[in-house]
């Protein structure tokens, strides 16, 4: 497919609404911030189909490669163990990428995970081709701003941005976890944009 056939597919996905779309919701535990230093902890995914979370699609996995634990044991409640039971970057991206071909990926702070991410996909010369890239942090920071609210310092975590739709609490600095409640924000903002029919796709992006 060439660019302009590319082009021409990404704006017809953006018509369709959300609940048309086929999502893979992400979050990866991390060893820091710099996705040419730090390293992926863990990574977990679950799929969004039709509009409602598929629970059965859910997975959790470990990098048994990571060299610096640091602070997970304490943060992310990863060990050794978990370590031995854990599986190969490469296994992990193998698995993430042919399941990212054609859907949208979603992240609470993409900025962060794609770029860990996609710098991984490079390095272990994998190719996967996400349609698009929703944002749930993106998403909550744009309402805020055209409500005219001033963003304070933590007003975008995902618990803050959760209680704001009276979502409940949940468990956090966990992949699995975080990414079941990121799915969660995510149609609770579909409903907000979009009513009882859901947004389009575009008025997420």
């Amino acid at each position: 497919m060439n660019w302009l056939s590319r082009l021409r597919n990404w704006h017809a996905y953006r018509q369709l609404r959300l609940t048309e779309a086929n999502l893979v919701v992400l979050d990866l535990e991390l060893t820091g911030l710099d996705p040419k230093r730090d390293e992926i902890v863990s990574a977990a995914w679950v799929e969004i189909r039709q509009g409602r979370i598929t629970l059965n699609s859910a997975r959790h996995v470990v990098n048994k490669e990571v060299h610096q634990l640091g602070q997970s044991p304490v943060i992310h409640g990863v060990d050794e163990q978990a370590l031995q039971q854990g599986d190969t970057l490469r296994a992990i991206l193998q698995q993430l990428g042919s399941l990212l071909e054609q859907r949208v990926l979603v992240c609470h702070n993409a900025l962060l995970d794609w770029g860990f991410i996609k710098r991984a996909f490079v390095q272990h010369d994998i190719e996967t081709r996400p349609k698009l890239i929703l944002d749930t942090m993106q998403i909550e920071r744009d309402r805020l701003l055209r409500q005219g609210q001033t963003l304070t310092a933590d007003c975008l975590t995902l618990s803050a941005c959760r209680q704001r739709y009276g979502l409940p609490h949940a468990s956090e600095h966990h992949a699995l976890s975080d990414a079941l409640s990121t799915a969660e924000l995510l149609l609770a903002q579909n409903s907000q944009f979009g009513g009882a029919h859901g947004a389009l796709v575009r008025q997420l992006t």
